[in-house]
């Protein structure tokens, strides 16, 4: 059981401090830089006052609360919450990766371009895909890049006032619509058919709805959310190349095809990568995202840039494309994030790069089998990383909720799957094993799942007192989300 924590505004003495000031006899190592018309009069007022021994024990102490996947399994749905292999921070880290400047001439950081440019080539080799800009920083912004340039495409063919509605399934991703609308587009959505997979039907029916001459193109997760891979995909490419659009693909969910197939062979025009998911660099809170975008060759010229390319002499530059849309981010976005998953790529090589496809496949379809009996399957199709079940039958029958499951499981070590999404599936529970858990994980987490779920029924509404362990106990998320406390107050 955790203790209450209290705050550093509610553990400060006055006249506490961690750093005592010293007397120095050398009285110009005492005048500062700044003018004194900039300098602050009188004392700080408002703040804590402590030692320094008990800042940090507070700070170790509530450090200690997070969860993370270095120490328990995450099964967050479409998110690959997966172990990052420390040896990748290490090379990302080494001196010369480190310490080099982008803003250094191209002669002196050669290495550092060769490295980008091999991330490039082997994105654009294991994707199918003509070429590849590594700037976006993160998924979302992928998305965008690649809205971006289908609006650049257009304009460029004389198009882009015409063409500005782009077609979405409802087994999307949630940040597709709002990259295609902060693109400047139009957003269509359609629906998916009763098997949770693209309907052909309605894609031409959203077609004949929207106008030929004004679909920009269509935004597809593949495999979807559902955990299902799109096998209309290629007839979706083709009939949106027929009149003129493009299709992109969402490739968040990269790691369940990585090695088995490729974008390319889909038709696709544009497509992004989460390197902080698919190719084991740190998620979320562990560290800072990286969301490059691959195109097709029609797209090449209009890639954010820099882009590196290699001379015929074997040296590399950075060259903008001719009609880039411009830059995204600074430089090359995030460089070391990059070195991390071209650590992951080369050291798995191409014998083993299939092998994490097979693993997640395998470690989500084991899920599947071991909770089917005890959770509501609403699209029962054949999973590729992810299972999605729905809370449907347990709470018309018993009460038990998605939020009921989720917040148990924190009190069994376990962190809740992605709850409440996709918005198709009622009470939605999306789990996503990944590759990296054995199977003594996966059985502890199920048995955790079920025990929940027995006691639920055996004692009605008593879910409702987890998570017990926690510090908080259970928020009440619609205050949470609609009067947020969001600074601190004595009163």
């Amino acid at each position: 059981m955790f203790e209450k924590e209290a705050t550093l505004f509610e553990k400060s003495v006055p006249g506490r401090r961690a750093v005592g000031e010293f007397e120095d006899e050398n009285q110009e190592l005492k005048q500062s830089p700044i003018p004194n018309t900039q300098l602050r009069k009188g004392e700080v007022e408002g703040f804590p006052e402590l030692s320094e021994v008990d800042i940090m024990r507070h700070y170790t102490r509530i450090s200690m609360w997070n969860y993370f996947v270095d120490a328990n399994f995450y099964p967050l749905g479409s998110c690959t919450m997966k172990y990052n292999p420390r040896s990748n921070e290490k090379i990302a880290a080494l001196p010369k990766l480190l310490h080099s400047h982008p803003a250094q001439p191209d002669s002196q950081v050669q290495g550092s371009l060769e490295l980008l440019w091999s991330a490039q080539e082997m994105l654009a080799i294991l994707s199918g895909m003509r070429a590849v800009s590594l700037q976006p920083a993160a998924g979302a912004q992928g998305e965008l890049c690649a809205l971006l340039m289908f609006a650049a495409y257009h304009r460029d063919a004389g198009q882009g006032k015409e063409r500005n509605i782009i077609l979405i399934p409802d087994s999307a991703h949630g940040t597709n619509p709002a990259s295609a609308a902060l693109a400047g587009f139009e957003v269509q959505p359609f629906a998916s058919g009763t098997s949770g997979l693209i309907d052909l039907d309605n894609v031409r029916k959203a077609i004949e709805k929207a106008g030929s001459g004004r679909v920009a193109g269509a935004m597809v997760t593949n495999p979807n959310t559902l955990g299902f891979f799109e096998p209309q995909i290629f007839q979706v490419s083709e009939l949106l190349h027929q009149i003129g659009a493009l299709l992109y693909i969402d490739g968040a969910n990269f790691n369940a095809i990585l090695g088995r197939t490729d974008f390319g062979s889909m038709g696709a025009d544009a497509v992004h990568f989460n390197l902080h998911k698919t190719f084991a660099a740190p998620h979320g809170g562990g560290g800072p995202g990286s969301g490059p975008v691959a195109v097709s060759e029609k797209l090449i010229p209009f890639l954010p840039g820099p882009v590196v390319q290699r001379e015929k002499d074997g040296s590399f530059v950075r060259y903008q494309p001719e009609k880039s849309i411009g830059k995204v981010k600074s430089f090359f976005g995030n460089f070391s994030v990059i070195m991390k998953a071209l650590a992951y790529i080369r050291t798995m090589g191409r014998q083993h790069i299939p092998e994490i496809s097979e693993r997640a496949v395998l470690n989500a379809n084991y899920i599947k089998k071991r909770l089917s009996p005890y959770l509501h399957n609403p699209y029962p199709g054949a999973n590729l990383h992810e299972v999605v079940f729905s809370d449907s039958e347990l709470k018309k029958e018993f009460g038990i909720t998605a939020l009921d499951i989720a917040k148990a499981l924190l009190d069994y070590g376990f962190h809740a799957p992605t709850i409440y999404f996709p918005l198709i599936v009622s009470g939605a529970l999306m789990i996503e094993p990944t590759e990296t858990e054995s199977r003594e994980t996966l059985d502890a987490f199920c048995d955790a799942v079920i025990a929940i779920i027995e006691k639920g029924k055996k004692e009605k509404g008593s879910l409702a007192a987890h998570p017990a362990t926690s510090v908080i106990g259970r928020l009440d998320e619609t205050v949470a989300a609609r009067q947020p406390v969001l600074r601190w107050s004595n009163r």
